[in-house]
């Protein structure tokens, strides 16, 4: 009897602990959901663009339906969002149009707080306000306690470090929350004038904030220096110098001694990636400048178009592969690599994946930087250009195929146009070089496919680490790039009017892009009424320091500034005073034979990209085999698909691939949202946003809701702007 009770009070002990582990993994299953943040840009320091996240898939993602909108109130002609949000404990974090930093609820879209980078930007010595309209592509978080986390990103060329609680500048940290980018970078001459900002924003290590800048690309401009900050006081931990002195490696490439201390670029604009675990960083890094004429930078140039990996703790060099030689086409790594592990031969490889603007995909071993499949070495041709130099050959991936076209011949010209639009389009395409990749620049002009916006660029990829598949979104457009032989280019002269002297350096240096009528075309808008927009001294600034694409002018002096904002701006009380040509004082090492003759699409006279469709294209790669698994045409022109016809459009901003069976992207001028089947590309859901979302959405929940939310800001390739992030959700369940 006794024992019989004995047996009952360890079977009733059994299940009640059976009971309480039921009840824990009930619970824990019941909220593994509930709070599931986007912590950092792109979604994880390996920059994957994936979300574990299952509730929305691929049966129930046509139910999708607005959840919440947020105005910012500050969009204008031609402004643009191209931020990745950040979410963290149910709050989101964002970046406007003017660069205000703000919160909202991440359920709700209810505003928490704005801070207005201006209240705080440092004066030049006019009284002038320094600030600088750069493109924000996302900010860094630094996880606290408590819920007060720091938040870091660039206005100009502040980096401004803010406390996500209240909105406000942390004092502690550099100059009363932020610190100068033009310092720090170890050179000798003074680049306090030029362009040193980022667009990407840094990752977080440990109490470090790892950072690349973005920069000018004509010929006098800042070096691309990785650098490592402290979080807490803002202080240089470490650099790492992209273009090497005396004794680094790498320095043996350049065949002027001086040139590290004149040659800008070869900075990683596309942002950081981190290993963790192994605590290196991952860069890739842009040409070296200016980017169409090397003669004042012969050699390989290292550490330019570069994919490098640092020790995150010291910036000390690991390995480093160069994957453009001396590059004369703009051929910058327009994203930071991606961390991905893949089976090769039975075998787990560790890898760091980087996509190029060329349409190419480089795979190496994460610790030694050894290519997983072959890269080759072949042959290219040689410039005409006096002095300068090229590489005999350049790398060619195997294994990975190219995701777009790398070849413009005659029987690729757009036919979708009436007879006389083609063959004036045929016309100028004979004028021009073209035909095979790495045609140098020329000056009789020379076609570029991939266009010098990509192939791929700064979205990047997502990539799915349950399938071992990566999704890529790519443009296929034609560029013309034509270099002046400065020895016969026209000057103004003294005896011309301000008026005159205006038309003729608009004609030397901004036609190429804005036009001849100033109407503008594809990404360049157009210019006339700019005195609506503009007054003559925010005009000053910007050409003077740039603005998004738009490079610097600082060649330009300023009487050659007045002369072109009499015109531009219509500005009749100097329109008539006569011109007074100063000679700009110009270092040697930048006087150049030739100049580079401005951006420019090859267009039809419709407006349309010169080459047969795609324009834009949607795929999925298997990064063991390399075999295409599909790909899809991304984005549509109206007229074109009421003739049954699928273009694609240029496109900006990434992909997100989830665990639900979805890749999720926008980034097409037609202003869509879209969700792809991941496994097959099905289209599954398609919806109008408020204007084109030229950016990365961003996946996360909330009490066990999931959302997805990306920003509509608009305002390229001749769309509309506006000022709205939108967010979407299921219905809520009955």
């Amino acid at each position: 009897m006794k024992q019989n009770r004995l047996n009952l009070k360890i079977f009733n002990l059994k299940t009640v602990f059976l009971l309480i582990g039921l009840s824990l993994i009930i619970s824990s299953c019941g909220n593994s959901n509930k709070e599931h943040d986007w912590s950092v840009y792109g979604g994880s320091k390996e920059r994957l663009q994936y979300s574990e996240l299952k509730d929305i898939d691929t049966g129930n993602v046509s139910q999708l339906q607005l959840a919440w909108t947020y105005h910012t109130k500050d969009a204008e002609q031609g402004s643009q969002i191209q931020t990745n949000p950040l979410i963290v404990d149910g709050i989101l974090y964002g970046v406007s149009p003017q660069l205000k930093l703000f919160a909202v609820d991440a359920l709700t879209g209810e505003e928490k707080w704005v801070f207005n980078p201006i209240d705080s930007m440092i004066l030049d010595i006019n009284g002038k306000e320094s600030h600088g309209m750069n493109a924000c592509r996302g900010i860094a978080i630094h996880q606290g306690k408590n819920k007060e986390h720091r938040i870091f990103y660039t206005v100009g060329s502040s980096l401004f470090c803010i406390n996500s609680a209240t909105g406000k500048p942390l004092l502690e940290f550099g100059n009363k929350g932020r610190i100068p980018l033009h310092e720090g970078l170890d050179l000798k001459r003074d680049l306090s004038n030029l362009r040193v900002t980022a667009t990407s924003p840094g990752v977080i290590y440990k109490d470090m904030i790892i950072l690349g800048t973005s920069l000018s690309e004509e010929e006098e401009s800042a070096p691309g220096h990785i650098r490592a900050y402290d979080v807490i006081s803002g202080k240089l931990k470490w650099l790492f110098r992209t273009i090497p002195k005396p004794g680094d490696v790498g320095y043996d490439s350049w065949e002027d001694p001086e040139a590290y201390q004149y040659v800008g670029g070869a900075n990683a604009w596309g942002g950081i990636s981190l290993d963790e675990d192994r605590g290196m960083v991952f860069a890739a890094t842009g040409a070296a400048v200016p980017d169409f004429y090397g003669g004042k930078r012969k050699g390989d140039n290292l550490f330019s178009n570069s994919i490098l990996a640092l020790y995150a703790e010291t910036g000390k060099y690991i390995w480093h592969f160069q994957a453009v030689h001396h590059d004369l086409w703009d051929y910058d790594f327009p994203t930071s690599p991606i961390l991905v592990s893949i089976k090769k031969d039975n075998k787990k490889v560790d890898a760091v994946v980087q996509f190029s603007k060329q349409g190419f995909i480089y795979m190496l071993e994460r610790e030694t930087g050894k290519p997983v499949h072959p890269i080759i070495e072949k042959p290219v041709p040689a410039s005409q250009l006096k002095g300068e130099q090229t590489s005999a050959t350049q790398p060619f991936p195997t294994i990975l195929p190219p995701f777009v076209r790398q070849e413009f011949r005659e029987s690729d010209l757009n036919n979708l146009v009436p007879d006389s639009s083609f063959q004036d389009l045929r016309k100028r395409f004979l004028s021009h070089q073209s035909g095979s990749m790495f045609i140098p620049p020329s000056v009789q002009g020379t076609l570029v496919l991939p266009g010098l916006t990509g192939g791929a660029e700064w979205g990047g990829p997502s990539f799915d680490p349950t399938s071992g598949l990566v999704y890529i979104n790519a443009t296929e457009m034609p560029w013309v790039v034509t270099m002046i032989d400065t020895l016969v280019d026209k000057l103004p002269k003294s005896t011309q009017t301000n008026l005159m002297a205006g038309k003729s350096i608009y004609n030397k240096s901004c036609k190429g892009c804005h036009g001849a009528d100033l109407k503008g075309s594809g990404n360049f808008p157009s210019l006339i009424n700019l005195n609506k927009k503009y007054d003559e001294l925010k005009f000053n600034k910007i050409v003077t320091n740039g603005q998004r694409m738009m490079p610097a002018f600082r060649h330009l002096s300023q009487e050659d500034k007045t002369a072109l904002a009499s015109y531009l701006l219509n500005i009749e009380t100097k329109q008539k005073q006569f011109f007074t040509k100063v000679a700009k004082v110009t270092h040697p090492f930048y006087k150049s034979p030739y100049r580079f003759g401005g951006y420019k699409q090859f267009l039809t006279k419709e407006g349309y990209p010169g080459i047969k469709p795609p324009w834009g294209t949607l795929s999925a790669i298997d990064l063991a085999s390399g075999q295409v698994v599909w790909k899809n045409t991304l984005g549509d022109y109206p007229e074109f698909k009421a003739k049954g016809i699928q273009t694609g459009t240029e496109n900006w901003g990434g992909p997100v691939v989830t665990a639900g069976g979805l890749v999720f992207i926008a980034a097409t001028r037609d202003e869509k949202f879209r969700a792809f089947n991941k496994a097959n590309g099905k289209l599954l859901f398609e919806t109008t946003l408020p204007a084109a979302g030229y950016t990365t959405p961003s996946i996360y929940s909330v009490n066990g809701k999931q959302f997805v939310v990306i920003a509509c800001g608009g305002g390229k390739v001749g769309t509309k702007s506006a000022d709205t992030y939108v967010a979407f959700s299921l219905p809520n369940k009955k």
